[in-house]
């Protein structure tokens, strides 16, 4: 599950999108200008926003800006959502910096498609640790080797990749669809249950009490994550 920012002075178009997110298993919030915006930004980042070019001031494309010469915004992704679809305006959008740019009216299923695809890319791009420690589990992905409290745990292979991949999102909440894509592979024809059973053998490993665990979280009709 990714949180997701839309700013947009259009109610409707905010209200559509967030609809949209949510039904792909995301979470949104609304703003109305570009000032709320860039006030959130400084609380809390999004994984990503979705950022209407026709705002009042400051409007879309300042935005996008300024979000793109601040050091702690500028890995965000960006997607212009707009009415002005002329050749000029898209070179000029993507110029400034925008991720990738949407015109009005627009599918809302090619927009969370194209939200699925900028959340990929940023999730590949984004530099691999490799060593990742929290709750008291530290995993050597290149060692690939797991301790839990300076004591070594052995686990399988796939249940080593499941780790890793929820402690370097963690915080994050995984569907079991994206757990199955990008710990398995697309080429795997399983269903969810196989996450489901791994977590509950990885639990059994780390966790102290695996009945109540505080490493590997559920989260109710959604999937799971890995505690800040």
């Amino acid at each position: 599950m990714a949180l997701i920012y839309i700013a947009d002075d259009e109610p409707n178009i905010r209200k559509l999108v967030a609809f949209g997110l949510k039904d792909a298993g995301h979470e949104s919030m609304e703003f109305a200008d570009g000032t709320s915006l860039l006030q959130a930004m400084n609380r809390k980042l999004p994984d990503a926003v979705i950022l209407d070019w026709m705002m009042p001031p400051p409007d879309g494309l300042t935005v996008c800006r300024m979000l793109r010469e601040n050091e702690k915004t500028r890995g965000v992704p960006v997607l212009m959502l707009t009415a002005r679809g002329e050749e000029f305006d898209r070179v000029l959008g993507l110029e400034i910096g925008a991720d990738d740019y949407i015109v009005k009216p627009f599918s809302i299923k090619e927009l969370c498609a194209r939200v699925r695809a900028v959340l990929r890319r940023t999730e590949r791009a984004r530099p691999a640790e490799d060593v990742l420690e929290a709750g008291g589990i530290r995993a050597d992905v290149e060692g690939h080797s797991v301790t839990k409290d300076g004591v070594e745990i052995n686990l399988t292979a796939k249940e080593f990749d499941l780790l890793v991949f929820l402690m370097r999102n963690r915080g994050r909440v995984l569907t079991r669809d994206t757990l199955l894509d990008q710990v398995w592979g697309v080429e795997y024809f399983g269903d969810t249950r196989t996450v489901d059973v791994h977590i509950r053998y990885l639990r059994q490993k780390i966790e102290n009490d695996p009945d109540k665990p505080v490493l590997i979280l559920t989260v109710r009709g959604v999937g799971y994550k890995f505690a800040e």
